[in-house]
């Protein structure tokens, strides 16, 4: 079952929390959308823990800021400099909430075998949710810029939508930057034909 906090996606819960955020979205312009959507975003993510948002915005900056440079330079060094920034940064976030505890303990455990006793300082962190979807999306966006794929937005609250758009940020799947991005940066509508086509997809 997917959850984040108490806010399970079956829940009276999650089920209020739609409704506010769907009537709002049939309401407002497209621009007004977006920035709702966002906000929806965060508050749903920090309704688990709120000081993980802080790693989020961290990847959202960060992809935002190598995304424009690695578009704008020719210099292919530059490019690739702004490209590992992207990579590094991410997987060292990653990297550090997902295996730090684990490596810090083995090594004591080598150590003392060999007659050293130390005792590492752990985190004692829990993995936050969903770290692994929005960091592959986010650096999915900076590979495709360097592979000339995608050409990035400078539109940055709609970038970060993309980034923690809720629907899928603790679920996934890890969506590409050129399938999901274009969908963000274009007005939306919801018709009964769209409504219609999706209950025969489901159905099919």
């Amino acid at each position: 079952m997917v959850f984040l906090g108490i806010m399970l996606f079956n829940s009276l819960q999650f089920a209020a929390f739609f409704a506010i955020v769907y009537s709002l979205y049939l309401v407002l312009n497209h621009r007004w959308q977006n920035r709702m959507l966002l906000v929806a975003s965060y508050v749903f993510y920090g309704s688990w823990n709120w000081r993980f948002l802080s790693l989020i915005l961290i990847s959202t900056f960060l992809d935002y800021f190598c995304g424009l440079k690695i578009h704008r330079s020719s210099d292919h060094r530059l490019r690739k400099f702004f490209l590992v920034l992207s990579v590094c940064g991410n997987l060292s976030i990653l990297g550090f909430f997902k295996y730090y505890d684990f490596s810090a303990t083995s090594l004591g455990n080598m150590l003392g075998v060999l007659g050293l006793q130390i005792h590492p300082g752990l985190i004692h962190v829990i993995l936050p949710v969903g770290i692994s979807f929005y960091t592959f999306q986010t650096m999915s966006y900076t590979i495709d810029i360097y592979r000339g794929q995608l050409k990035p937005t400078h539109h940055f609250f709609d970038f970060a939508l993309f980034v923690a758009f809720f629907p899928q940020l603790v679920a996934g799947p890890i969506e590409r930057a050129r399938n999901l991005l274009p969908q963000i940066l274009k007005p939306r509508r919801v018709t009964l034909e769209i409504i219609s086509g999706l209950g025969k997809m489901g159905g099919s």
